[in-house]
């Protein structure tokens, strides 16, 4: 665990986690605390980096984002320069909820949200008129049987 990080911030982490619209009185009263310390700890973790950031989780589906697709590249190149102009291209791009460098043969491996399989093709399409890539498989998600945003915070031991 992070250092200075103690059993009392790991409740108010996992309580936020949860849900972060809590007032402090249920912040206080679900890890067993008074609303003082736990604002206090709040705002130190907020300062420290540990809570990057507080965001609305929303649904795909009711947004027309129904198909999940995981794409697979190979890359032929692993220059400076061509990862900056990757790099950007991705960012560029709403449509990618995640991207990753990989070990491995794979190289990167994306998570990208669209309305379907032609929103896809125009998502690749685009992709590959502003960055050369070697090798890209897609894979449709044909269900999302999981699906977390809450860090696995150790419990006290």
């Amino acid at each position: 665990m992070a250092t200075g990080i103690d059993a009392l911030d790991r409740k108010i982490l996992r309580v936020l986690q949860h849900d972060a619209t809590l007032g402090l009185d249920e912040i206080a009263a679900q890890v067993g605390s008074s609303k003082t310390p736990v604002w206090n700890r709040i705002r130190k973790l907020r300062e420290a980096g540990v809570i990057e950031r507080q965001v609305a989780i929303l649904d795909p589906q009711k947004l027309d984002l129904a198909s999940c697709f995981f794409v697979l590249i190979r890359t032929a190149r692993h220059d400076a320069e061509w990862l900056a102009q990757f790099t950007a291209a991705l960012k560029a791009r709403p449509e990618i909820m995640e991207a990753h460098r990989l070990a491995g043969e794979i190289d990167y491996l994306l998570k990208v949200r669209v309305e379907n399989a032609g929103a896809y093709d125009r998502f690749y399409r685009s992709l590959i008129e502003d960055v050369s890539i070697f090798s890209v498989t897609a894979l449709l998600s044909m269900e999302e049987i999981v699906a977390k945003t809450a860090l696995p915070i150790a419990e006290d031991g």
